[in-house]
């Protein structure tokens, strides 16, 4: 009897994980698996698996093919209507799932892909392509919005780095189809890595000055193989949380592929840079914090990460590199993953406009979440660096950050997805308007509503980040007045007419008003404007 149940167990067992294995390769499709693209302004991306399962952590083979005709023109869904096509690239990849929080909490799933020469099951040989414009290299994201119902908002985010920041990754909004099934709106995307045209990083050597670059670390989580920091995060105070730790994880070159003195190396680096932070001689130019950190980067993260309030700024995939000392001895940034940002979150304060991000720690201990660390605490209190940040914000906020150009930046974004129908097809394939998404902290009931959302919150950061830095923006620039526009409507017609004649016959109107009723200029009100203003209506007529 014992023998039997066994048996019926471990049947069960084995149907289940039958059962599993044909889940996980379905591949997450979307809820709604019969849409279709007719046409598009976005580049079409098609990836082809064979039916394969996906992996988190192994790469697959799989060919990709990427239809764009060229900005301005139509892409269209059914290759066979429509031939001729401009194919962007078409090739071998290898292709795996990627992301944290954004694979673990959405079921729209981010991946990771190399370009290669020849199939996967033949050679790994890496192949460096250019697609969509963007510079080639080999090593490419797809970031799969979901919690970002904007889908605009890591975009956003590089567009606001571009100008300052030595290096902010490519993006280009697409449409998916996997396997014959469309996935929706994708952002295909450069990644932060070592390439010519990325962060063109030296590899390391062994010995001398080729020993001290190139290498790509990240705060993050502890799901990879880290190096944890020998200081602890702090308080707002500067008190050390003594029981947390801040991990560091290895990027370029991977750990996998780097020597015991390339190890050995960055390690003493980043022991150096921190120990410089802790030093009470840390405000000092030549000795402190300055000779191991290039500052202007350092704001220009923080900056960028700040007027998003990016709630896993400084903590999670916080991206900093070195170069040969021959080059530049010091550290920078780089900017990544800010879907969360712009008021998306809502918790760790995420959603909030009127605090900052590097004081989140006593939140973070609370929630048991992963720490920033101690380095952007000793920032915050040397009025040196405190002085330079709030420069820099002005070059911003006369740059591309000035409000007029924030807003249109989103304006164009948005239009990308409106303009053809995509974001009205990526809704139906994973419907969300009006339903809560973790970690949201606005339940939108359209598209225009959170793009509405993400403007309004910005404006508010803006306008505190502002006060903050002591920054008064000049007053919007007035209008040229128009000739003839009596009543300031911003045209001339026969209403300008009714008004000037009630002005002659003795109507009391303001200072502004009687200045337009002056129509030519001879700083009186009198008939001859009369004759001028119909003289314009009969000339704007002809």
């Amino acid at each position: 009897m014992k023998r039997l149940l066994w048996l019926i167990l471990l049947t069960v067992v084995l149907v289940q994980g039958f059962a599993f294995g044909m889940q996980a390769a379905v591949n997450y499709p979307p809820d709604n698996t019969t849409v279709v693209i007719d046409s598009t302004n976005l580049p079409i991306v098609w990836i082809e698996v064979g039916g394969d399962s996906i992996m988190r952590k192994t790469r697959i083979g799989a060919r990709m093919k990427v239809i764009h005709n060229g900005d301005g023109r139509l892409n269209y869904g059914d290759t066979v209507a429509h031939p001729g096509q401009r194919i962007d690239y078409e090739g071998y990849i290898a292709l795996r799932y990627r992301g944290n929080s954004s694979f673990n909490l959405s079921p729209k799933k981010p991946y990771s892909f190399r370009t290669l020469e020849q199939p996967f099951e033949v050679s790994e040989n890496k192949k460096k392509v250019s697609i969509l414009g963007m510079a080639k290299d080999n090593n490419w994201a797809l970031i799969a919005p979901y919690a970002d119902k904007s889908m605009i908002r890591d975009l956003l985010a590089f567009e606001i780095a571009r100008p300052w920041m030595e290096y902010t990754p490519q993006g280009r909004l697409c449409e998916l189809y996997l396997d014959g099934t469309y996935y929706g709106v994708y952002v295909l995307c450069e990644v932060v890595s070592k390439g010519k045209h990325r962060l063109n990083l030296d590899d390391p050597g062994e010995e001398g000055d080729a020993l001290t670059g190139g290498y790509l670390m990240e705060v993050d989580i502890n799901d990879d193989i880290t190096y944890v920091s020998k200081f602890h995060p702090v308080s707002t105070n500067g008190y050390p949380y003594n029981d947390r730790y801040i991990q560091f994880q290895y990027k370029e070159p991977d750990y996998d592929e780097m020597t015991p003195a390339q190890v050995a190396y960055i390690k003493q680096a980043i022991d150096e840079m921190e120990s410089a932070f802790a030093a009470s001689t840390f405000r000092d130019p030549i000795i402190g914090y300055r000779k191991y950190i290039d500052v202007t980067s350092f704001i220009d993260y923080q900056l960028v990460n700040e007027l998003g309030h990016n709630v896993d700024a400084y903590r999670l995939s916080a991206k900093f590199y070195k170069r040969r000392d021959s080059e530049d001895p010091r550290f920078k940034m780089a900017i990544w993953d800010m879907n969360l940002a712009f008021g998306n979150a809502r918790h760790n304060y995420g959603y909030s406009t009127s605090n900052w991000v590097y004081n989140n720690n006593p939140v973070l201990y609370q929630n048991g979440d992963y720490m920033i660390p101690f380095w952007w605490y000793k920032l915050s209190i040397d009025a040196a660096y405190i002085i330079e940040r709030n420069a820099r914000w002005v070059q911003y906020r006369e740059g591309n950050v000035r409000s007029d150009r924030l807003m249109a930046t989103i304006d164009s974004l948005a239009n990308e997805l409106t303009c053809c129908g995509a974001e009205a097809r990526n809704s139906q394939a994973w419907p969300r308007w009006g339903v809560w998404v973790w970690p949201n902290q606005y339940v939108s009931t359209d598209f225009a509503d959170e793009i509405a959302y993400i403007k309004n919150w910005l404006t508010e950061r803006v306008e505190w980040m502002d006060k903050k830095m002591g920054y008064t923006p000049p007053d919007p620039p007035q209008p040229k007045p128009i000739k003839g526009d009596v009543n300031g409507d911003r045209q001339v017609t026969i209403a300008d007419v009714n008004l000037l004649v009630d002005i002659l016959l003795g109507q009391k109107v303001d200072k502004e008003t009687m200045a337009r009723a002056d129509v030519n200029g001879d700083n009186e009100v009198t008939v001859a404007d009369f004759s001028a203003i119909i003289d314009i209506i009969i000339g704007a007529s002809a």
